[in-house]
């Protein structure tokens, strides 16, 4: 039986709240789905560890992250908790740089219970995949300001970046097994030529992707059509900033990012996390929703299950997210931001007693 070490960052804020629902969770699905089991690693980063012990992402917890098989991370960065520069608090981007955690898989599946803001309810079923070390965020830390009249920040974008993000883009929608599979590269390229040579390369790689249609949109039109037809897509790519945008687009369509789970994912490391923040004003109160933590979870395992092919993972993964879609239908695990009256205790209880 395959054990699986995972790193878990419970972060800052609402992020201690929401992670340990997710791993009541695990233990549950773990119980009743056997053929593998999990072993923890407590490790500490973000705002509260910068407090403690002067480092937001100390160097064990770097280790035990590049020794894991996997990472679940919760929310870091808290407002009033800076660098003395005035910067905030971000570990989950620098485990992004030092792990080379190149693809930003950001799904955006609506579930029934969690009202979106379109009429007629369309079946959305797409998954952002961006680019997660170049781009215009190429230039975190070293933009330049000269006096009080000029900023500036460059974008980059390789070849060798390009190429690995669309080819994770293929590989996803083939793995998704739609009746159409199709790949949409989002980006301005009738403006800017960084964009018009990632569009190039795109077009390279998709050749070899023959059974896979690959097309192409550019940002302001992608935004507007996700509004108008969002059941539209499958796969879309694109750089960082614009996937950056576009991924919490995607989580307002399918009822906010508290139902956003994501992946940040590399050729050795994975990490796994809910798309939303640490939501300080919520500390505390109960009623932080847990769910986008626990689609993590769903995400993770399936994610094991691929990567060391292995079955029992994405049968655990298939119960607990058929508990979440269950308990979302009857409104058990809809909480405040879905329109609701469950707290994350009942919510998390309701998805415990669905798993079985």
């Amino acid at each position: 039986m395959k054990t699986y070490r995972i790193a878990v960052v419970r972060g800052d804020g609402i992020g201690p709240e929401v992670i340990a629902s997710s791993l009541e969770i695990l233990a549950r699905a773990r119980q009743v789905v056997t053929g593998f089991d999990i072993e923890l690693i407590e490790s500490p980063a973000g705002a509260v560890t910068y407090l403690e012990q002067g480092v937001a992402l100390p160097a064990s917890t770097l280790s035990a992250c590049r020794a894991a098989d996997a990472i679940l991370l919760g929310a870091c960065g808290l407002p009033d908790v800076r660098y003395p520069d005035g910067t905030e608090i971000i570990p989950q981007v620098t485990l992004r740089i030092e792990l080379d955690l190149y693809a930003g898989i950001r799904p955006a599946k609506r579930r029934e219970g969690a009202p979106g803001p379109l009429a007629g309810d369309p079946a959305i079923d797409f998954v952002v995949v961006r680019e997660n070390t170049e781009g215009i965020f190429a230039s975190l830390g070293g933009g330049i300001v000269l006096g009080d009249q000029l900023a500036t920040d460059t974008q980059v974008i390789t070849r060798r970046g390009t190429e690995r993000i669309v080819h994770s883009a293929f590989r996803l929608a083939r793995h998704r097994k739609r009746a159409r599979p199709r790949v949409t590269c989002v980006d301005k390229s009738n403006i800017l030529r960084s964009f018009a040579f990632f569009r190039k390369v795109f077009d390279e790689v998709a050749l070899q992707y023959p059974d896979v249609a690959a097309d192409h949109l550019y940002v302001d039109a992608a935004a507007m059509e996700l509004v108008r037809r969002p059941e539209q897509f499958d796969v879309l790519v694109t750089e960082n900033l614009l996937g950056d945008i576009l991924s919490d687009l995607g989580a307002g369509l399918i009822g906010g990012l508290g139902v956003a789970p994501s992946a940040d994912l590399g050729d050795r490391h994975a990490v796994f996390q809910p798309c939303h923040g640490t939501a300080p004003d919520l500390i505390g109160k109960g009623v932080a929703n847990p769910l986008a933590a626990i689609l993590s979870v769903v995400m993770m395992l399936d994610h094991l299950a691929d990567t060391h092919g292995d079955p029992a993972p994405a049968a655990a993964a298939r119960r607990i997210d058929q508990a979440v879609m269950a308990t979302l239908a009857s409104g058990e695990a809809r909480t405040a931001d879905l329109g609701g009256k469950a707290t994350t205790r009942t919510a998390t209880a309701a998805i415990l007693h669905a798993i079985g």
